[in-house]
C-alpha cells in the first residue's frame, strides 16, 4: 500500500505495487525468473538480520525510484529493513510467526501510524498462491511483531509486511521468504472468475487491462439471493488483494466509495479500481464481512489485451526487462 493508493483510497484510482518476488520451484516460476530472484536478492529463508544490499556504502538511503525497493518488496527500503523474521520449520508445528521492523538508525521502530484500522498488515501466501492469509501481530515494547502461528502444508511462502512508519509518514511494503520443510505439490493456478466460500457465491466482472486503470466489480449472493449485509472491515466493505502468478508480485487495492460508518452496511456489489502494470494471470483474494465473521475468497482472472511491451497476458517479458533494470538492487 503505497501512500498514493492510501491517500486516494476511496476517491481516485490505485496506486499498484509490483516486483518480483520468488525463488522457488522451476515448475511455478519460470528459470530466467529464479535466476534473476537469486542473484538479485540476499533473502535466504526467515533470518535476514544482515541483509542491508537497499542501502548505499556509505550507509545513505536508497531513493524511491530506486528500482525494485522502490516497489516495496524487498527486504529493505529508503532505509527501513525487515529483521528478525522468524516462525516455525515444519507444518502443524503449533509456535510464533514474528518479526521486527528497523529504521534508517538500525534500532526497532515502535511507532507507526494506523491505517485501515491496524498499525501492521501481514500478508502470507505460498510460491503457487496456495494457504494465504492476511492477518494482523502485535508489537510489544521492543519493537517485535509477533503471532501466533501453525503450518498447514509445507513450501516456500512469501511474507509481506505493510506498515506506515510514523517518522517516515509513508506507506512502504517489504517482504520476504520463509521456508516450511515437508512434501511440496504445487498447485496450478486456472481461471476462476467465480467461487464460492461458506454458502457464499463470489464473482468478479471487468476486464483487467494492462497498464491501464481497470474496474473490477465483485459480486456477492448467497442461494442465488443478493447479499447486501456486507460489514465494515478495515475500514472498507471489501479488502482486496492481487498476486501476479509465476513471481507473486504484488497488488493490495481497496474499493470505491467514502469509508463506511459503525452499522452500516452495503453489498451486494464492491467496486475496485484496479492497474495491472503488465499482461498476466493474477490470483485475487477477497476479504469480507458479513454477521462478523471474515472469509477469503480466492479468485483468478487474466489481463485483457496487451501491456505497452506487446506482451500477451501470462507472458513473462516483462519480468526480463524489470530485472536487468534492477540488478543492482535487493529484492
Amino acid at each position: 500500500m503505497k501512500a498514493p493508493a492510501r491517500l486516494g483510497l476511496y476517491g481516485a484510482g490505485l496506486v499498484a505495487v509490483f516486483a518480483v518476488a520468488f525463488a522457488t520451484a522451476g515448475a511455478i516460476v519460470p528459470d530466467e525468473t529464479v535466476q534473476a530472484w537469486t542473484e538479485q536478492s540476499s533473502d535466504h529463508g526467515a533470518h535476514n538480520d544482515e541483509d542491508r544490499d537497499d542501502m548505499n556504502s556509505d550507509g545513505g538511503h536508497v531513493g524511491h525510484d530506486s528500482g525494485a525497493s522502490s516497489l516495496g518488496l524487498g527486504v529493505a527500503q529508503d532505509g527501513y529493513q525487515l529483521t528478525g523474521v522468524s516462525a516455525p520449520t515444519t507444518p502443524g508445528t503449533e509456535g510464533e510467526l514474528s518479526l521486527t521492523v528497523t529504521g534508517p538508525d538500525g534500532k526497532p521502530v515502535t511507532d507507526f501510524e494506523t491505517e485501515h484500522e491496524k498499525e501492521l498488515h501481514l500478508i502470507v501466501v505460498r510460491a503457487d498462491g496456495q494457504q494465504f492469509r492476511h492477518v494482523h501481530p502485535r508489537l510489544d515494547a521492543g519493537g517485535t511483531w509477533s503471532i501466533p502461528w501453525q503450518w498447514d502444508a509445507a513450501g516456500t511462502y512469501r511474507v509481506f509486511a505493510d506498515f506506515v512508519p510514523a517518522e517516515y509518514g509513508e506507506g512502504i511494503t517489504l517482504s520476504t521468504n520463509v521456508q516450511v520443510g515437508g512434501d511440496y505439490e504445487p498447485v496450478a493456478a486456472e481461471p476462476a472468475a467465480e467461487t464460492s466460500v461458506d454458502g457464499f457465491d463470489v464473482a468478479v466482472t471487468g476486464d483487467l487491462v494492462a497498464s491501464e486503470s481497470s474496474t473490477l466489480i465483485v459480486t456477492i449472493t448467497r442461494d442465488g439471493q443478493p447479499v447486501s449485509a456486507l460489514e465494515p472491515y478495515l475500514g472498507a466493505f471489501g479488502h482486496l488483494v492481487a498476486l501476479r502468478d509465476g513471481d507473486l508480485a504484488y497488488l493490495h487495492v481497496h474499493p470505491h466509495g467514502d469509508a463506511p460508518q459503525a452499522g452500516q452496511t452495503s453489498g451486494p456489489e464492491i467496486v475496485f479500481e484496479a492497474t495491472a502494470p503488465t499482461a498476466g494471470r493474477y490470483l485475487l483474494f477477497l476479504d469480507f464481512q458479513v454477521d462478523g465473521q471474515v472469509r477469503t475468497a480466492p479468485l483468478v482472472i487474466d489481463t485483457t489485451g496487451t501491456d505497452s511491451d506487446g506482451a500477451a497476458p501470462g507472458k513473462d517479458s516483462d519480468t526480463d526487462n524489470e530485472n536487468s533494470e534492477d540488478e543492482d538492487h535487493d529484492h
